[in-house]
């Protein structure tokens, strides 16, 4: 009786697993074309295939296989094992954004463009072990925002930069010449501090120098000099975001001249303006000029000759001795005022600015020779 009620209350749960399972199957559908010695992917697949196993064939790639690649949009799991890669061209898998695992290992992949992985916001395995891969720009991982596992065994890195990888659990790195200098310092900073397993950590060893190849690449005892070389994580990220913000800033103010200038003609504002500042221009410049060349206006406001060299002087004297009948229309004047006059007239004065006026003969010399 027991039995019989445990099967009654159990049973509606059973028959919700099992339906689950027959769902499932009816939707995962399963294509391997291994060893066919394809040197290109075949495009008579079922459209609705979720795991596809092209491995051990000639498949390079190219763009033929990516453009094929897009017709096959369900697929979820994707293996190119040991076949004829050498460049992962951007926009490779751009429509597969079903894709959660992805297997290029033991290709000759030696450049990975940056926007190769781009659509690929579902994968959590990136598996791109054994193949001639120098450096990785860390930007490539950025599309990859649920990936979990990173295989990167068995190639020719040496350095590898901090990945953006905000949900990365597990990465692989053994197998590569790691030339643990004081550039690596930010990866090993990145990997003790992180909650990222670095998985045989015990054999990822490094290559270069000599007195480091006994030590792990999380392990390695840096000298005081790399810590002021290469900052923290934390540092770099401050750096990062005060230079996007900065160009943000740029760019929105290019943005508003950019705009501003597509406006039409200005206003009278601006012609107002430019007339002030030119005012102001001409009228520094005439006071600087008044300043530094005080001559011309000395010479505008001396009411007094030129300085007379001394023969002038005597030939005029002469001169005026030679035609005394001038003082004779002067007669009926009282000669004291004459001379008074005369004297206030053509005095011979010597002023504090150097020049000097005429010397005429006195009247009471004129008056005692006639």
């Amino acid at each position: 009786m027991k039995t019989a009620c445990t099967l009654i209350l159990f049973w509606p749960l059973f028959m919700l697993l099992l339906s689950d399972e027959s769902q499932t199957s009816k939707t995962e559908l399963k294509c391997n074309f291994t060893r066919k010695n394809y040197s290109l992917i075949p495009a008579d697949i079922n459209e609705h295939v979720t795991i596809l196993d092209l491995s051990y064939n000639q498949i390079t790639l190219n763009i033929t296989d990516t453009s094929i690649l897009q017709m096959y949009s369900l697929l979820t799991e994707l293996y190119l094992i040991e076949n004829n890669v050498i460049i992962l061209y951007n926009n490779s898998f751009d429509n597969l954004s079903n894709l959660k695992i992805l297997n290029i290992c033991r290709n000759s992949i030696h450049i990975i463009r940056k926007g190769a992985f781009t659509g690929l916001n579902k994968l959590k395995q990136l598996y791109l072990c054994q193949n001639k891969i120098l450096q990785l720009n860390p930007d490539i991982f950025m599309p990859l925002k649920n990936l979990k596992l990173l295989n990167l065994q068995g190639n020719l890195i040496s350095y590898f930069d901090v990945p953006q990888l905000s949900h990365l659990e597990s990465i692989i790195l053994y197998g590569n010449p790691w030339n643990c200098s004081c550039s690596l310092l930010n990866l090993q900073n990145w990997l003790n501090a992180s909650n990222v397993i670095l998985e045989n950590e015990n054999i990822t060893m490094c290559s270069y120098p000599d007195n480091m190849k006994c030590y792990s690449i999380k392990t390695v005892p840096y000298k005081e000099e790399c810590y002021s070389k290469f900052p923290s994580p934390i540092t770099d990220d401050l750096h990062i975001n005060f230079l996007s913000i900065s160009n943000s800033t740029f760019n929105s103010s290019l943005n508003n001249l950019t705009r501003n200038s597509d406006h039409g003609p200005l206003g009278k504002s601006w012609a107002f303006l430019v007339g002030v500042v030119l005012t102001v221009m001409m009228t520094s410049l005439l006071i600087f000029i008044a300043i530094k060349c005080p001559t011309w206006y000395n010479f505008l406001l001396s009411y007094n000759h030129h300085r007379l060299e001394e023969h002038e002087a005597e030939t005029y004297e002469d001169g005026f001795i030679e035609n005394p009948s001038s003082l004779s229309q002067i007669t009926d004047t009282n000669s004291e005022d004459t001379t008074e006059i005369f004297e206030q007239l053509h005095s011979f004065v010597v002023d504090d600015d150097g020049f000097i006026e005429d010397k005429y003969i006195d009247t009471n010399e004129l008056c005692e020779e006639n």
